[in-house]
């Protein structure tokens, strides 16, 4: 069952496998592509004719130069479903009209163009998107083809996968490949507020449609996997019919959002790819610093806790951060980060322990009451939210009330050393995303557990790690990235120093 999936679509999807695979006829198939138009331009008359005869004007056509390709249409050879055991089927219906329809919505001038995984480049400078549809189960990738898909995502592509018709059976082994591709990641549904929903049109609800039954009302729903903070895989189970009205023509056994719902939403994804491309490209090379070992220096290693929420959406963030404070402060002392597992690790062996995500995350209650034996002993944790993440916030706001039940988190005056411990922080720039919402300028929003006069617990809502990474990243609810780095030096120098 898909995860975190509303009620009203799961009772769509438990009724969704109506007949098997190759009993079931799409109306979608079939149809051909629309032709390319041609434009033409009025030619030079014909050679003089004897008078008086009226010379023929003709016309010609004139090529133009193709458009830049954002899109790439992947399709099966008849080799390599005949090799599955399948008859693969695609269409283009829905692609043509969403590519078009958005070109018209972002004033944008793009194409897609056909390709199959056998002669693809896999370079996403060639191709930022790869869409791939289908209602039939999917054949089973070689292994060579998996290893290319995950270097291609990795290296900043984007795979947008569409279920044509909301076929259960495509589904189920669109899931089963995605696993195969990414054993070390999680395909989970996105929260409502996510950017995707709202990079250009405002999505809050959607029209989606069983058969013939009648519409329904829901949230949206994509399921993706998520490369650092950007979606690198964004799957609909639901057929986005940018081309196909499921209100004049419903299709039996078929699930289908509403047709301007789903052009609107299409519109989305194709901003939120554009926009995360420079993102995914910084990513897929930035560099991870290394201090140089020192037998003559002290070491301070700093624990990141593993939890089952992305716990490490930003890899680049807390290295860069130590870089910033070996470079800029007068602390001779060497830095090393160390993944640890709060239930089964030595936590006792940190003397802070950094927490971050992207995604909801439960702790079992050993976990809390270890962490809660960690911090009444003198450890710290540093908490940040990684894009500032409705997800994320809730759970840690939820587990850090089941450790600590007899205090709260409150909110760090502004006043406190903590802010000018280095860096005057006790004005602070924001992100273009939080500025656009909360206004130019803010004081600090850390949050904490005091006891005692000391910081146990330090949480910023607003994400501070998404500026230390220091990547071009369109989707942050957090600090600007020089005021990031300004205000994590004050918070580790504090921790350490107290």
């Amino acid at each position: 069952m898909l995860k975190r999936m509303t009620a009203a679509i799961a009772v769509l999807f438990l009724a969704g496998a109506i007949a098997g695979a190759e009993e079931w006829q799409n109306p979608k198939a079939n149809i051909p592509p629309k032709a390319a138009p041609q434009r033409r331009n009025a030619g030079e008359g014909a050679p003089p004719l004897p008078l008086p005869a009226t010379p023929i004007r003709r016309s010609e056509k004139k090529r133009e130069p193709s458009p830049p390709a954002l899109v790439g249409n992947v399709t099966f050879s008849d080799l390599a479903a005949k090799k599955a055991g399948l008859s693969w089927q695609t269409t283009i219906i829905d692609l043509e009209k969403w590519v078009s329809f958005t070109n018209d919505q972002l004033s944008q001038r793009y194409r897609f163009v056909n390709t199959d995984f056998s002669k693809f480049s896999y370079d996403p400078a060639e191709l930022p998107i790869l869409y791939f549809t289908g209602w039939k189960p999917l054949p089973k990738f070689d292994d060579g083809t998996i290893k290319r898909i995950r270097q291609y995502l990795m290296d900043g592509g984007t795979w947008v996968v569409h279920s044509n018709c909301g076929r259960a059976e495509f589904n189920d082994s669109f899931r089963r490949e995605i696993r195969r591709i990414f054993d070390d990641r999680e395909i989970a549904g996105l929260p409502t507020d996510h950017p995707i929903f709202s990079a250009f049109y405002k999505v809050t609800s959607m029209r989606v449609r069983k058969g013939k039954e009648p519409w329904q009302t829901v949230p949206p729903y994509l399921e993706a996997i998520n490369i650092g903070t950007r979606a690198a895989v964004i799957f609909s189970p639901i057929d986005l019919s940018c081309g196909w009205n499921a209100d004049t023509n419903p299709i039996e056994g078929g699930v289908l959002y509403d047709q301007a719902d789903a052009l609107k939403l299409g519109s989305n994804i194709m901003t939120y790819c554009l926009a995360e491309y420079q993102y995914g490209r910084f990513f897929a090379n930035a560099k991870v610093y290394h201090q140089a070992t020192d037998a003559t220096r002290d070491q301070l290693v700093l624990g990141q806790i593993v939890h089952n929420g992305d716990w490490d959406p930003t890899p680049h963030a807390l290295p860069n951060l130590l870089k910033t404070i070996d470079q800029s402060t007068t602390l001779h002392m060497q830095f090393k980060r160390v993944p640890v597992d709060p239930e089964k690790g030595d936590i006792f062996a940190f003397p802070v322990l950094y927490m971050t995500g992207l995604r909801k995350f439960q702790f079992n209650d050993p976990t809390r009451k270890r962490l809660r034996e960690y911090l009444d002993n003198g450890g710290v944790m540093i908490v940040d939210d990684a894009v500032g993440n409705s997800e994320f916030d809730k759970a840690f706001r939820d587990e850090i009330k089941q450790i600590y039940k007899d205090r709260q988190l409150k909110l760090l005056k502004e006043d406190h050393p903590l802010y000018n411990f280095v860096y005057d922080t006790r004005k602070v720039g924001l992100a273009p995303l939080a500025r656009q919402l909360f206004g130019s300028t803010s004081s600090p929003q850390l949050e904490v557990i005091e006891v005692d006069g000391t910081l146990p617990v330090i949480y910023s809502r607003l994400s501070i790690a998404a500026g230390w990474e220091q990547l071009p990243r369109a989707y942050n609810l957090g600090y600007a990235d020089e005021d990031s780095l300004k205000l994590g030096v004050n918070v580790l120098m504090y921790v350490v120093s107290h």
